[in-house]
């Protein structure tokens, strides 16, 4: 049995791996070629150039064109190394090295637009004190680095079929079922405090925005928005194909085919304590996937792979049941 649940380990960590390695390097590659871009420009900057704008675009801070460029690697270099810890820790399922690999790339981006930005609109002067920078700029030093980021995880290849050898847990809760009867489990899931904490961050922002007037922040606002909309209402659906738990906006979604179900059941989540936060989140035991929006009940899903699922939904009990059962009818079918 032991052997079973070891086997998968060094797959996913092959993979973990790869898709770590070249993420890493593009972040660093990214920064570090505008470094070395900037640096180039060495002659053409104030020998202190402005790092910071406050209200209407004034320049209220300065470092060094080295200072600048040590600080920004050094960023970049320090988020690089989080998520590489991240993703061969915890990246037995492709959604985590999806993240992990897209995060790393998006650190050397951001690095890269920092330093570019910055840099860019001060070539040619003699002080940091005329350096304007216009609020388009902002917009482009927060969300260009999304599009690397995005490439970076439709890269990453999402997990291959991996049917379960061993049978479900005996132990594991079924559903009372007779062999030709039908069952489809539904439940929506929304709200918890991770709502709030969204609400108040777009709040800010839209605040600062207008403090500042620097107006494009609202589609910085716009974008934080539409995220927290779609990690804080979900479906979640059990019958007999397994189990999905799609956002109420289309995505992200999360597939688990019975046959690669070992067993589900019923835990109580802390979620700051199991997860880090609310919303679509990497566990600290064994980098379970979960779509946490509140403390208590949850289902957990052991599947093949040495990979875990969790969704704190009420109910959890009644889907642990159905799906063992549909898990057993999937090993049935397999072996008929």
């Amino acid at each position: 049995m032991n052997a079973h649940h070891d086997s998968p380990a060094p797959t996913w960590r092959r993979r973990a791996r790869r898709s770590t390695l070249w993420s890493t390097l593009v972040g660093l590659g990214l920064t570090g070629a505008a470094a070395a871009v900037v640096w180039s420009w060495r002659d053409q900057l104030p020998d202190q150039v402005a790092t910071h704008w406050g209200a209407g675009g004034v320049p209220d801070d300065t470092m060094s064109v080295t200072g600048m460029i040590v600080v920004a690697t050094a960023t970049t270099v320090g988020l690089l190394i989080l998520f590489a810890a991240i993703g061969l820790a915890w990246g037995s399922s492709a959604s985590t090295r999806r993240t992990t690999a897209a995060a790393a790339v998006w650190s050397g981006a951001l690095g890269a637009s920092l330093l570019l930005v910055t840099a860019g609109f001060q070539r040619g002067s003699d002080t940091p004190d005329t350096a304007t920078l216009p609020g388009w700029a902002l917009a482009v030093v927060l969300l260009a680095p999304l599009v690397p980021a995005g490439v970076a995880a439709f890269l990453v290849p999402g997990d291959p079929h991996q049917p379960a050898e061993e049978p479900v847990d005996p132990a594991a809760p079924r559903a009372t079922l007779s062999d030709s009867e039908r069952a489809v489990w539904i439940r929506r899931v929304t709200g918890g405090p991770g709502v709030w904490i969204g609400v108040v961050a777009v709040a800010g922002i839209v605040l600062m925005s207008l403090l500042t007037q620097l107006w494009v922040m609202l589609v910085l606002a716009a974008a934080m928005a539409a995220l927290f909309a779609a990690m804080f209402a979900f479906v979640v659906q059990v019958d007999s194909a397994g189990l999905v738990a799609r956002s109420a906006l289309g995505w992200p979604r999360a597939r688990i085919p019975a046959d690669e179900v070992l067993s589900a059941s019923v835990i109580q989540v802390n979620p700051l304590g199991d997860f880090g936060g609310w919303g679509w989140r990497v566990g600290f035991q064994g980098g379970r996937v979960g779509i946490v929006l509140r403390s208590g009940e949850a289902l957990l899903v052991e599947r093949s792979g040495g990979r875990g699922f969790v969704v704190t939904v009420d109910g959890a009990a009644e889907a642990a049941a159905l799906l063992n059962t549909m898990a057993d009818r999937a090993r049935s079918d397999a072996a008929s």
